[in-house]
């Protein structure tokens, strides 16, 4: 008895604008069985020369949108295990396509802390079960986070496990992160550092609580209280940059002793990102991550000051490092470290936002429209760098590579309001601004996982 051959699902994206590292073309994109079979560049903007290309195909009209390479995020809190009040499994991915995202690295601080490979393959296989996402879950660099034992590393597969990292705070002791780094160094894995002397930012936290007390008190001295509130942030603030700062040369100097490749989280200070630039200069393994919120906003107002965020709003002259840094390539990746909260956490200072769901657009309005940047160069921020990152094979719009694209809309403008979007955190720091470039459709192993 014959049996009858499965025929493979295709889909063409037609009348497209294509644009990767290395793209910026009108074109089409043709899908077969969860990978990109072929990329035609030219005009294919009618349905029937489209159709030519692929007469047994699904057609999608792209309507002379732009086509990309799907984002990859290798700094995310999706609270999984533990703190589902703030984000699940479902509501993180949700956010991310509906973001662009079709990988996202996940952070360790859960409860309990991931600190085993079993348990980072359990939320992996429970997340990627959904099938909306490439995920990865990183292990911590100091079991549970004691910042004293690294036995937990010893024999971690690389593949499985590419980053760890000690992310929300970083390692007291220099001899234990070195311990750590060395470990890392010997199975191939990336350390991520959330770099921030310890002291200091012990140090700092009266401040923040002082200005927190001080915002729920009110009072008649309306004025006078909003001054001390504001004064208390920036001597947090100061103590905070010191803590990167110095915490940033410290990190880069343990790296180079144990000849690790060292990953440089949410870089914020023009003084921590010359300290990458140097080490880059010197031949060193060393990559550095941005944030949208760090290159788009400053604390230098009132409503930037306020916004609790760890490391926090800095100053114009450190967001412009950063931008001029984003541009040279000394900051190699563009990454959200989307933390929802509840309400009432926010409400009582936890620091950090959601930010899956405007990475694009923050990038878009502020590199492209303002500084000029090439929407391909975002492309590699947002693609193609983190995937070389990460030893992955995708990133770039190329034959064999899985299909996982975005589309986009440069010029449609919207308005963010946080209670909109798909994660359980509304907390954005772009909240009732306007910014320019829009994801109209995520699909991830050629599957159309968001449609907005």
């Amino acid at each position: 008895m014959a049996v009858e051959k499965k025929t493979e699902k295709k889909t063409l994206i037609f009348n497209a604008h294509l644009v990767d590292k290395q793209t910026d073309a009108d074109g089409a994109i043709l899908i077969s069985d969860g990978l990109i079979e072929a990329v035609f560049l030219g005009d294919y903007a009618a349905e029937e020369k489209a159709r030519a290309l692929a007469p047994d195909a699904e057609l999608f009209n792209a309507e002379g949108r732009t086509l990309m390479p799907s984002f990859i995020d290798m700094h995310v809190h999706f609270r999984y295990p533990g703190q589902t009040q703030k984000e699940d499994l479902d509501t993180g991915l949700a956010s991310a396509v509906a973001g662009g995202f079709g990988t996202v690295v996940l952070m360790p601080n859960t409860l309990p802390v991931v600190s085993s490979a079993e348990l980072a393959a359990q939320i992996k296989a429970e997340a990627e079960s959904r099938r909306l996402c490439e995920v990865f879950q990183t292990m911590s660099l100091t079991r549970d986070f004691s910042g004293k034992e690294t036995t937990h590393l010893d024999d971690i597969d690389s593949e499985k496990i590419p980053v760890i990292t000690e992310d929300g705070r970083d390692v007291a002791s220099a001899a234990v992160m070195r311990e750590a780094m060395e470990k890392a160094a010997q199975n191939g894995i990336i350390v991520s550092c959330h770099s921030e002397d310890v002291a200091l930012a012990q140090a700092a936290k009266p401040y923040r609580a002082e200005a927190l007390a001080l915002r729920k008190s009110g009072g008649a001295e309306g004025a006078e209280i909003e001054e001390k509130i504001d004064e208390n942030l920036r001597q947090a603030n100061e103590l905070l940059a010191l803590a990167e700062d110095t915490a940033t040369e410290r990190n880069i100097e343990i790296a180079r002793s144990a000849g690790c490749r060292v990953h440089i989280a949410h870089c914020s200070t023009a003084r921590s990102i010359d300290a990458v630039r140097r080490a880059k200069a010197e031949g060193m393994t060393v990559t550095a991550e941005v944030t949208p919120h760090h290159f788009a906003l400053t604390a230098d107002s009132r409503e930037g000051l306020r916004a609790i965020v760890n490391p926090p709003l800095r100053s114009e002259d450190d967001r412009r490092a950063l931008i001029e840094a984003l541009r040279d390539g000394t900051a190699d990746v563009i990454s959200t470290d989307h933390a929802p909260h509840t309400v009432a956490d926010k409400e009582s200072g936890s620091p950090g936002f959601v930010g899956l769901e405007t990475a694009f657009a923050a990038a878009n309005t502020v590199l492209v429209k303002e500084e000029c940047f090439s929407l391909s160069k975002v492309s590699a921020l947002m693609s193609a760098n983190p995937a070389e990152i990460l030893g992955l094979s995708k990133g770039l719009l190329r034959p064999s590579l899985r299909a996982d694209l975005v589309l986009v809309d440069e010029d449609e403008a919207w308005t963010v309001h946080g209670a909109d979007g798909k994660s359980k955190g509304k907390a954005t720091v772009f909240e009732g601004k306007t910014l320019t470039g829009k994801v109209h459709a995520t699909w991830f192993g050629g599957r159309l996982v968001f449609r907005g």
